[in-house]
């Protein structure tokens, strides 16, 4: 998987898996961006991948409101010239409750971050695409935007939400030399898993870790750079022909039947 001569642009990249994708990127050969509200993490996964010889700016931005986005292509563009790899990663867990008790600001929140600033990525980047006649999304969706599961009412809609919008985006614009996938992870060794293994039990998270490790037959979470291989490959020339479906690495959980957590 080569990307010489490419741009990268990742939201969401100030750590997790936007950081892990944002360095493989650039240890590949590609021009990286890297959009957060976190400024402070932001540059320091553009700081990171520079301290490694790669070239790496760093743009902040709240993925819901239309005019940071366009904001974040400008800068793109202005900055490198054009996007060929888009993954689209920026997402919040929420909290954890019956949806009888679900917070409905809370669940306005994660539906505008997950799934309106997926789709305002997509209709804001896709016309850059389309006049290169080229270009590669890659939406993060979850194994929780395949199935249910307790207490995560707006994270588990707003992952099928963008499970639907992959699957249009892609046929919108496959006969231009564009494709749009999806990545389903489950649980990973980031932030938003110690968040939700605190959220489940403040009183012992280990033990939601135990469960979640015993209900995938790998035994463990994935890492991050697992994941961001997995983005690199959907952007890469060797899944040519792939779009409008999704990749899951969940070590096997949803295969054996194990219930879906979040990523």
């Amino acid at each position: 998987m080569k990307f010489d001569g490419k741009v990268a642009l990742i939201t969401g990249g100030g750590g997790g898996i936007g950081r892990a994708t944002a360095i493989g990127f650039a240890a590949r050969g590609a021009k990286v961006v890297v959009v957060d509200t976190d400024n402070a993490a932001g540059e320091a996964t553009a700081g990171i991948v520079r301290q490694t010889g790669g070239d790496a700016k760093f743009q902040p931005a709240d993925v819901t409101k239309s005019a940071d986005v366009q904001a974040y292509v400008k800068a793109t563009l202005d900055a490198y010239g054009r996007i060929d790899c888009f993954f689209n990663n920026a997402g919040i867990e929420g909290q954890v409750a019956a949806t009888q008790d679900y917070e409905e600001a809370m669940f306005d929140r994660v539906i505008a971050v997950n799934l309106k600033g997926a789709f305002l990525g997509m209709r804001h980047v896709i016309p850059v695409m389309l006049r290169q006649k080229s270009g590669t999304i890659v939406n993060t969706a979850s194994v929780a935007g395949l199935f249910g599961g307790p207490g995560m009412a707006a994270y588990v809609a707003s992952k099928h939400g963008v499970m639907g919008l992959t699957k249009v985006a892609s046929a919108d614009v496959a006969p231009h030399g564009i494709r749009v996938n999806a990545i389903c992870p489950g649980p990973v060794e980031t932030r938003m898993m110690r968040s939700l293994e605190a959220l489940r039990n403040p009183q012992d998270p280990a033990s939601v870790i135990a469960a979640n490790r015993a209900a995938t037959p790998t035994g463990r979470y994935a890492l991050p750079e697992e994941i961001a291989n997995a983005v690199m490959y959907l952007c890469s020339d060797l899944s040519g022909d792939i779009t409008g479906t999704h990749l899951v690495i969940d070590g096997g959980r949803s295969g054996s039947g194990g219930a879906a957590r979040a990523r």
